[in-house]
């Protein structure tokens, strides 16, 4: 008789473990993706883009010949003196960058395992010359004039927006807004997500990428 009690009080336990299991696995199921995304939706997926913010930035090179003429200012003197002239071999660098420390949460937006992220536009951050590798080539003194200090200055600001100019007309802003979407999508694929649809602050059309690998076959050689 006590041998058939602790049999039943066995049994017992064991059906109330294996009930146990069961609705863990499938309450697990059930409330899963929901606590994965509520994670995922917090200040701490926001930081770690945040953190990408310094990598996010492309640089342009660009070599440009300058010239800056400054003829005599009145009628007159144009007849009896010369201009004064710089021609400058500018070597000027161009960066560009995407500012996620712009996002806010609102930016960001879960559902399942797609993230959809709206990115702030890509900004020319910084533009500059060489000195090291600037040169001028001719400077020229008209006759009757004077030395003029300050126009080598003015004709190295002027190359130095001219190569702004010509690194935005030469894509740089769409470089760098292609980099910091590489640099999310490696983050995001480490993250566990499958997809990420990348959004524009200027209305751009948005764009989807397929973060799941690929198997590749291998062709035999013929």
């Amino acid at each position: 008789m006590l041998n058939l009690k602790r049999a039943a009080g066995l049994f017992l336990a064991m059906a109330i473990l294996g009930l146990g299991i069961f609705l863990g696995v499938r309450l697990g199921r059930v409330l899963g993706p929901a606590s994965i995304e509520r994670a995922y939706n917090t200040p701490v997926l926001l930081k770690q883009i945040q953190t990408l913010s310094q990598l996010v930035t492309v640089q342009y090179v660009l070599e440009k010949a300058e010239v800056w003429d400054d003829p005599p200012k009145d009628v007159l003197s144009q007849f009896f003196t010369g201009e004064n002239r710089v021609l400058l071999l500018a070597h000027g660098v161009v960066k560009a960058g995407v500012d996620l420390g712009k996002l806010t949460p609102n930016d960001l937006r879960i559902e399942g395992k797609e993230i959809i992220i709206v990115l702030p536009p890509a900004q020319i951050t910084d533009a500059y010359l060489d000195d090291a590798q600037t040169k001028v080539i001719e400077r020229t003194t008209g006759f009757l004039r004077s030395f003029d200090k300050d126009l080598e200055q003015n004709v190295r600001q002027n190359a130095v927006e001219d190569i702004r100019r010509a690194a935005r007309t030469g894509g740089i802003l769409k470089d760098a807004e292609d980099r910091a979407q590489t640099q999310l999508a490696g983050l995001f694929l480490q993250l566990g997500f499958e997809k990420v649809e990348y959004r524009s602050a200027n209305g751009l059309p948005p764009k989807l990428l397929d973060l799941t690998p690929r198997e590749t076959v291998e062709k035999p050689a013929p």
